[in-house]
C-alpha cells in the first residue's frame, strides 16, 4: 500500500511538472523555427489572425511581401486598412528591414521599419518566426515590454498564410497549438481578405483644430496613436492630413 502510494504521488508530480513546462509564459522560454531559412520564407504572405498590441494596428487586408537581397539581408513591404475614429479608413504602406542579432537563431531577427507616408512613424520590434513550413503557414511574434515575471506585457502575432482564402485543417490544428505554446490561446482575431486595395482609402484633408478635436473626442492620446503619427506642416491657419 505504501509503495502504491509513493508511486503515485511520483507520477502526480511528473504530471505537475510537465504542465508548469507546458504552461511556462516567460518570453525566453519560447521556440521559435529551427534552422530557419529565409530563401523559402520569402514571397507573399497573407494575415489570416491576428493578435493586436496595445495603440493602433493594421486591421484589414494586412499582406507583406518578403524579398532577399544580394548580401542575404531580408526585407519586407508590407500593407493593410486602418480604421480612424471608428469611420475612417486609411491605407497604410511600409517597409522593414530585418537584422538577426544572433546567428545560432535565425528565426529571432530584429526589424526595423518605415511608414512609406508622413503620417506614419518608424521604429523597431523584435520579429520572431515561432513557425512556419514555408509553403503554407507563417506565426511571427514580437513582444515590446515584458512584465516581472518574464512573460509579455505589451506584444503582438499575426498568423500568416500562402493563400488568402485559409489554412486546411491540419495546418489549423497546428497553428491552434502554437497559439498556446505563446500563450495567446484565444487571443486572436481573424483578419479579413477582402482583396480590398488603395481605391478604398481616403484621402483627408482636415484643419489641425478639427483633428485635435477628433483626437481628443475619440480619447486617444496622440503619444499612444500607434504606428500612426500627427501630420503637420508649417502653416498658419490650416494643416493637411493626407491619407492615402
Amino acid at each position: 500500500m505504501r509503495h502504491t502510494q509513493c508511486t503515485f504521488l511520483v507520477v502526480l508530480l511528473s504530471i505537475f511538472d510537465d504542465c508548469l513546462a507546458q504552461t511556462s509564459c516567460a518570453v525566453e522560454s519560447f521556440s521559435v523555427k529551427e534552422n530557419f531559412d529565409p530563401q523559402r520564407y520569402a514571397g507573399k504572405w497573407y494575415a489570416l489572425a491576428k493578435k493586436d498590441p496595445e495603440g493602433l494596428f493594421l486591421q484589414d487586408n494586412i499582406s507583406a511581401e518578403y524579398t532577399i537581397e544580394e548580401d542575404g539581408t531580408m526585407i519586407a513591404s508590407s500593407k493593410g486598412r486602418v480604421k480612424l475614429f471608428g469611420f475612417w479608413v486609411i491605407c497604410a504602406d511600409m517597409a522593414a528591414q530585418y537584422s538577426v542579432p544572433d546567428p545560432a537563431t535565425p528565426a529571432k531577427m530584429f526589424m526595423n521599419y518605415q511608414g512609406l507616408a508622413s503620417y506614419l512613424s518608424s521604429g523597431g520590434d523584435n520579429y520572431w518566426v515561432i513557425d512556419t513550413d514555408y509553403d503554407n503557414y507563417a506565426i511571427t511574434y514580437a513582444c515590446r515590454s515584458l512584465k516581472e515575471d518574464g512573460s509579455c506585457d505589451d506584444g503582438y502575432a499575426i498568423i500568416f498564410s500562402r493563400n488568402p482564402q485559409g489554412l486546411p485543417p491540419a495546418i489549423q490544428r497546428v497553428v491552434r497549438r502554437k497559439q498556446e505554446e505563446i500563450c495567446m490561446s484565444g487571443q486572436f482575431q481573424p483578419v479579413l481578405q477582402s482583396g480590398a486595395g488603395d481605391s478604398q482609402c481616403k484621402n483627408l484633408s482636415l484643419p489641425m483644430t478639427t483633428w485635435d478635436s477628433l483626437v481628443e473626442s475619440s480619447r486617444l492620446k496622440k503619444d499612444d496613436m500607434g504606428m500612426f503619427k500627427r501630420h503637420e506642416r508649417s502653416c498658419r491657419k490650416n494643416c493637411s492630413l493626407h491619407f492615402e
